[in-house]
């Protein structure tokens, strides 16, 4: 039995072996043949069987077959040809393809080529060049440069353009500088045309950085190029809007949960999926709306669904739509982004992207998962029961930060381009770089600069999110321009005053006169220590100058005629410790529109409205020392020293386009305003016409500069606890300052 077995196992054995050698046998002469045809295609007969590791292309019906993106799937060897020909530094990274060493002497500088007599430049070129030119990271030598920017006007690459610029390859190498585009940034918005829409530039970038829009992650060179979004020419330069999110509904719901409103493409690139949407448009809750109705021949070509789809359309309003829906669907179009991305965001329209293999703009920096839907083209009817499944809070999450990431990104081509020269800035100095947290949080990471600390805790910003507190004490900073004469005058008072609070870590006086500093047994003696500063070059600038003197977070800037009394400064610190990224104070001013002159207005008056509260009695972070010294452009701060006026004003810009929140007005005593404008020293200033108007021009130079009016009115006043009620005065912890 068991020899049976046997003979049966090798019996078998022998007939599967001959079975193999025939089939391979038939099969030797076609495999023979298969190496001598591609032997013809450009293979050699003694390669090594290739390997192919793309995936199996999806079936696509017959009459879609003779379209190019057909093709390019059909034929994968073409296509990475094609991507070899877009861009041949397709292997360049930071550490390969980029000189750290112009880097290390000046920092990190920009340099702008000149403009050639005759170069034609698009109007939204020239904005980007004019922001680099006006930003803190230019530079006009080229021997002090780190990154080189072209004057050539690489925006528009669409050959069909009329903003197309011919002959940039011969233009492009003649540059003296070029050096196969090394340290080089190229600005792109379209490339390619039709109609296979490809990311061809038209020339070769060599070794330079794109900052490109509807970039495809097969193309982006991580952690070398930007990832830009697309925008109109009609995008602000400077400023611009605000998000739309006025206040928060609770629950989240709008009219729609979901719509789309632009062109369908009948056939050729990004048509596939705006082709599909009527599949999930219901005309009530889920609004997709398409239209042939573009291009001079469009009738030519228009399909059974063009009427239908034609007349529907016509019967929505986008911008009714689009301020009305909870989700906006970012389909791509001819190219991978689409304009209807920024306008989502401004809208607090959560992004549902459908755009299978696009680099999101800012990727490297932007968690994109916190402020929109990812999705897949190919599970477009999926779509809608995934929007319907998220929870109210997660679409009050994803609404908020929509609203952040437009405001310190996307509203203007200036944060755009500063938002992609600190990118790099940080890859240049990686010592020096911001966290995800930084540049996912509010303020954004134009506004955290990380020269000036690598740990969170030292930003007023991040306390709540890290769980710690402010340094429990402020440092005292007096601005003095008048000569010290007699023991009476208000500084000493001032002086004596700050020091009695028992939140005072020490006193700075900032010697701002001409006369030279008084001898130290003028000054009055304190529990804290006193230190007197020298003023540089005795500007008002200087008042704002990070000394590293300061070691407290708070800083209480005072001037030199201020009156205070010792209750006043700690029940401002004690409410500063709950806002400290705000300008907390006592004087207060406010700003209004002048419709007749169409300009900005300032005003004194004392009213129940303010937007500013003047640094001649306020409290606030260190941080903004920092900032108005390195953040703020020279042209500013040298107005404000020219005038010896209107830093005040300047630095309440600057912290409201910061914090998007107006100051703080804490009690005061009601002497205050008499007591302030009969002080010697000041009340020239105050009652000078010629002071009055020069702040008028201040705030209307600041606006300019900022692109908006960042100053938020309020009508807030914090004051004590039981402050003027009918009780007992010795129920109450800061009862002096009724008194006073």
């Amino acid at each position: 039995m068991q020899a049976k077995k046997r003979y049966l196992i090798l019996v078998s054995a022998g007939a599967c072996l001959v079975l193999l050698f025939y089939l391979g046998g038939v099969q030797l002469p076609a495999a023979r043949r298969s190496r001598h045809e591609r032997s013809r295609n450009g293979y050699r007969s003694d390669q090594p069987w290739p390997h192919y590791s793309d995936p199996l292309q999806a079936f696509l019906p017959w009459d879609q077959t003779d379209t190019e993106d057909y093709n390019l799937h059909i034929s994968p060897r073409q296509k990475r040809d094609v991507n070899r020909s877009v861009y041949k530094g397709k292997r360049c990274r930071m550490d390969s393809c980029f000189d750290f060493s112009l880097c290390q002497r000046n920092g990190f500088k920009v340099y702008v080529y000149p403009q050639q007599k005759g170069d034609k430049i698009s109007e939204s070129y020239q904005n980007i060049l004019s922001i680099i030119e006006g930003s803190r990271f230019y530079t006009s030598d080229p021997g002090q440069a780190c990154l080189f920017v072209l004057s050539l006007d690489t925006l528009d690459r669409d050959q069909l353009s009329p903003q197309y610029v011919h002959n940039l390859k011969t233009k492009v190498q003649s540059l003296p500088l070029w050096n196969d585009g090394r340290n080089h940034l190229i600005f792109n918005l379209y490339s390619g045309t039709w109609p296979d829409y490809t990311e061809d530039l038209g020339f070769d970038i060599g070794q330079a950085m794109l900052a490109k829009a509807s970039i495809s992650t097969e193309n982006f060179r991580p952690s070398f190029d930007v990832s830009i979004p697309l925008f109109s020419k009609d995008h602000p330069r400077t400023g611009g809007e605000r998000g739309f999110l006025k206040y928060n509904s609770i629950p989240p719901f709008r009219k729609y949960m979901l719509v789309f409103k632009g062109k369908r493409y009948l056939t050729g690139i990004g048509s596939d999926a705006r082709n599909a949407l009527y599949h999930v448009h219901n005309g009530e809750d889920v609004v997709l709306l398409t239209t042939c109705k573009h291009g001079k021949d469009w009738q030519k070509h228009k399909d059974a669904r063009c009427d239908k789809d034609n007349a529907e359309y016509d019967k929505f309003d986008y911008k009714e739509m689009l301020h009305n829906s909870t989700f906006c669907l970012v389909p791509r179009g001819r190219r991978l982004g689409s304009f209807r991305f920024l306008e989502a965001l401004q809208a607090a329209c959560v992004p549902v992207m459908l755009s299978n293999g696009w680099e999101l703009p800012f990727s490297e920096i932007i968690d994109w998962n916190t402020a929109a839907v990812i999705g897949d083209e190919r599970l477009l009817l999926q779509i809608p029961t995934t929007v319907h499944s998220i929870h109210q809070d997660r679409i009050l999450s994803l609404r908020q930060q929509t609203q952040f990431l437009w405001e310190a990104y996307f509203s203007s081509v200036e944060k755009i381009v500063l938002t992609t020269l600190e990118i790099i800035q940080d890859r240049v100095l990686e010592h020096g770089s911001r966290s995800s947290l930084m540049w996912n949080s509010h303020p954004g990471g134009l506004f955290a600069l990380p020269q000036y600390s690598g740990y969170l805790g030292d930003f007023p910003f991040y306390y709540a999110t890290l769980g710690i507190k402010p340094y429990p004490k402020f440092t005292a900073v007096i601005h003095a321009v008048s000569p010290l004469v007699s023991q009476s005058q208000p500084i000493l008072k001032l002086l004596v005053a700050v020091a009695k609070s028992q939140y005072c870590a020490q006193i700075i006086v900032l010697w701002n006169c001409d006369k030279p500093l008084p001898a130290k047994h003028r000054w009055p003696a304190t529990s804290v220590p006193v230190i007197v500063i020298e003023g540089e070059n005795k500007v008002m600038s200087s008042r704002f100058l990070p000394y590293d003197s300061i070691t407290t977070d708070a800083v209480l800037s005072l001037d030199e005629d201020t009156v205070l009394s010792t209750t006043e400064v700690d029940f401002a610190f004690t409410v500063w410790q709950s806002f400290p990224e705000r300008i907390v104070g006592y004087p207060a001013r406010s700003h209004f529109w002048d419709s007749n002159k169409e300009r900005w207005g300032y005003t004194s008056k004392w009213t129940n409205d303010y937007s500013m509260v003047l640094t001649g009695a306020a409290m606030f972070h260190r941080y903004y020392h920092f900032l108005y010294t390195h953040y703020l452009p020279t042209n500013l701060k040298n107005m404000v020293d020219q005038l010896a006026n209107c830093e005040d004003i300047l630095m309440n810009f600057l912290v409201s386009a910061v914090t998007k929140l107006p100051p703080i007005k804490v009690t005061q005593k009601k002497q205050y305003k008499e007591t302030m404008m009969g002080q010697s020293s000041r009340a020239s200033r105050w009652a000078d016409p010629d002071h009055f108007a020069q702040r008028q021009t201040c705030m209307n130079k600041f606006a300019s500069w900022f692109g908006t009016m960042p100053l938020i009115h309020s009508q807030m006043r914090l004051d004590p606890v039981l402050f003027k009620d009918q009780v007992s005065i010795l129920r109450k912890k800061y009862r002096d300052i009724e008194r006073l």
